[in-house]
C-alpha cells in the first residue's frame, strides 16, 4: 500500500466532501488538505446573502468546527497555495502556509508527491479594470470580501452601484435594499438573471427588484471616478460606455468568476473553462476534480458541463474521492477490503436555489443555454412561477418560483433524465395543478 498522501486542493465544501469521503470509503493513509484562505472549511451560499444582511456571523458558515475535524486525521495546510502540479508524477508543489498538526514545520514549502489528487480549487471572482487600489470597489468571493462589502455598507442610506445582474448580484441588491440602501444594478444585459433563467422569468425578477426600489439599468462600464472629498483613492462613481456617471458610495463588481487553474500549468491537463475532466471525473490518471473548477462529460446530457453550484460541489466531492480509490486500488495502492470498488460516472441532476427578498426560486437540470423555454405564470404578484427549459426534443431543465416544496420534488423528476418535451410539458402541468 501507498505511503504517500492523497492531497485535496480546494478546502471548501467540495474538497471538504472528498476528504470525508476518502475516510469513509476506507482511506487510512496520509490525507493532505490544502486551503488557500487562513479559515477552515466554510460555506459560500450565505455570504451573498445571511452574512452580508448581518444575520449571520462567520462562525455560522463554518462546515466544520476543528473539533470536528480531529478524527480525520488531516494534514491540514491553510493559508498554503498550490503553485504546480506534475500530472505523471503526481507531485504537487506549494507555497507558504501555516501547518496544523501533524504536520511538520519543515514540509509546509516544498513540493509533495502524492498517491493521488483531487483538485477542488473553485473559481475567481473576475474584477475591471481600474478597480484594483480603489476603495469601495468590492468583490464577492471569499469571506474575507463579504465583511469588507459588509463593513462598507454599515452606515445607513449608502449609494451601492452593482456591476452584473447575475445570480450574485440580484441577492446582493436584494440584500442591499432590505438594509435600506440606494441600490443601481447594472448589466449588459437588460433582463436580470436572463443568461440563467430565461428571458420571461428574468422580468418577473426585474419587477419584483423595481418593486423594492432597485434601479435597473443597461450598459457597460467604461471606468470608475474618485470621490470629490479628497480622497482620490476612494470610488466616487461609475462610468458607463455611453457617458454617464452613476454615483456611488460602494460598488460591487458581480460579473462572474473564472476557474482557479492558472496553477496548473501541466501541459498534459486541458484547463480550457475550468479542469476538463472524463464522466469519472478523472482529469488524468490519479489525477480527480471537483465542483465549480471540474469540467466533466455529464453522461445523461452528453457533453462537457461546468457547475458553479453549492449542491454539485458536494455530490462531485464525494463522487471524485470514491474514483480515485478504486483507481488506487487497481493500482494496488490502496487495499479495498473485501468488495474491490469500480469506478462509476457521475451522473447528477444539477441544482441551484437563489433567496431574493421573499421569492425563493429553485431549478433542477439544464436551465443555461436552452433553445426553448416555456414558462407559466401562476400568480405575477406573487411572483409564482414554473419554467421548462428544452434542447432539440428533449426537456432537460425546470425552474420554480414560490412553489411549495411538495411540488419542486415532483418537479425534479421530471428533468432527472432527459424526456421528450411533450411528456415533460404534461407532467409539469400535472405537477403544478394544486397551484
Amino acid at each position: 500500500m501507498s505511503a504517500r498522501p492523497i492531497a485535496v486542493v480546494g478546502a471548501s465544501a467540495a474538497g471538504l466532501a472528498a476528504a470525508e469521503a476518502l475516510r469513509r470509503s476506507g482511506w487510512h493513509g496520509p490525507l493532505t488538505l490544502i486551503g488557500e484562505e487562513d479559515q477552515l472549511p466554510y460555506d459560500r451560499p450565505p455570504l451573498s446573502k445571511q452574512l452580508l444582511h448581518g444575520t449571520w456571523e462567520p462562525d455560522r458558515l463554518l462546515l466544520r468546527t476543528r473539533d470536528q475535524l480531529d478524527p480525520l486525521g488531516l494534514d491540514l495546510r491553510l493559508g498554503t497555495r498550490a503553485t504546480g502540479l506534475d500530472a505523471a508524477t503526481r507531485t504537487l508543489t506549494l507555497d507558504g502556509g501555516a501547518g496544523v498538526p501533524p504536520l511538520a514545520q519543515d514540509r509546509e514549502r516544498g513540493r509533495l508527491e502524492c498517491a493521488g489528487v483531487i483538485v477542488a480549487t473553485g473559481v475567481t471572482a473576475r474584477t475591471l479594470p481600474g478597480a484594483d487600489g480603489l476603495a469601495g470597489v468590492h468583490t464577492l468571493r471569499t469571506l474575507d470580501d463579504a465583511l469588507a462589502l459588509r463593513a462598507g455598507l454599515a452606515d445607513p442610506a449608502r449609494r451601492l452601484v452593482i456591476v452584473g445582474n447575475g445570480v450574485l448580484g440580484c441577492e446582493a441588491a436584494a440584500v442591499a435594499r432590505e438594509l435600506g440602501h440606494d441600490v443601481t444594478l447594472v448589466g449588459r444585459d437588460p433582463v436580470p438573471m436572463a443568461a440563467a433563467v430565461g428571458t420571461e422569468v428574468g422580468e418577473l425578477l426585474a419587477e419584483e427588484h423595481r418593486a423594492r426600489g432597485v434601479r435597473l439599468v443597461t450598459g457597460a462600464v467604461a471606468g470608475f471616478t474618485a470621490a470629490e472629498d479628497g480622497a482620490p483613492a476612494r470610488v466616487g462613481g461609475v462610468r458607463l460606455a455611453d457617458g454617464s456617471l452613476l454615483p456611488a458610495d460602494v460598488v460591487l463588481l458581480a460579473i462572474g468568476s473564472a476557474p482557479a487553474v492558472d496553477w496548473l500549468d501541466d501541459p498534459a491537463l486541458d484547463t480550457s473553462d475550468g479542469l476538463r475532466c472524463d464522466a469519472y471525473c478523472a482529469a488524468a490518471p490519479g489525477i480527480y476534480a471537483a465542483g465549480d473548477v471540474a469540467r466533466w462529460d455529464h453522461p445523461l446530457h452528453g457533453r462537457p458541463l461546468r457547475f458553479e453550484h453549492r449542491m454539485n460541489a458536494t455530490e462531485q466531492g464525494m463522487a471524485a474521492a470514491r474514483n480515485l480509490l478504486a483507481e488506487l486500488a487497481a493500482e494496488g495502492a490502496h487495499d479495498p477490503g473485501d468488495t474491490p470498488p469500480e469506478r462509476r460516472p457521475f451522473a447528477p441532476v444539477p441544482y441551484f436555489w437563489s433567496d431574493q427578498y421573499a421569492l425563493k426560486i429553485q431549478a433542477y437540470g439544464l436551465t443555461a443555454g436552452a433553445d426553448r423555454v416555456e414558462t407559466t405564470v401562476l400568480d405575477r404578484d406573487e411572483r409564482r412561477t414554473v419554467a421548462l427549459y428544452g434542447r432539440g426534443d428533449s426537456a432537460v431543465g425546470v425552474l420554480a418560483a414560490g412553489v411549495p416544496p411538495r411540488q419542486i420534488r415532483a418537479l425534479r423528476a421530471v428533468v432527472a433524465t432527459p424526456v421528450p418535451w411533450d411528456e415533460a410539458r404534461e407532467r409539469v402541468a400535472a405537477a403544478t395543478a394544486a397551484s
